[in-house]
């Protein structure tokens, strides 16, 4: 489960191989959320309130990187670092 991206307390991740649809998910301290790519709803899990909109802002802003990402991660390559929110 590699980390593509840090910020403010917020990890990203893509799994090798996970299921559809494409998704990435977010640990912040004790809480994990898994985001679609492609609507950026959260899918499952939660998030401190504060939390999401960083998450939905970087998200958007890289939403390619994260359809690359998931390619990737689905044919088992390196994944690529993804900057972290401004």
């Amino acid at each position: 489960m590699p980390a593509i991206s840090h910020f403010y307390g917020l990890t990203v991740k893509l799994y090798l191989g996970d299921h559809q649809p494409a998704h990435f998910h977010v640990l912040y301290g004790d809480h994990e959320a898994l985001f679609a790519i492609d609507s950026l709803e959260m899918m499952r899990g939660e998030l401190p309130r504060r939390a999401v909109p960083m998450v939905l802002e970087w998200a958007a802003v890289h939403r390619e990187e994260l359809r690359t990402g998931w390619a990737l991660a689905q044919a088992g390559k390196p994944l690529l670092p993804v900057p972290p929110l401004d």
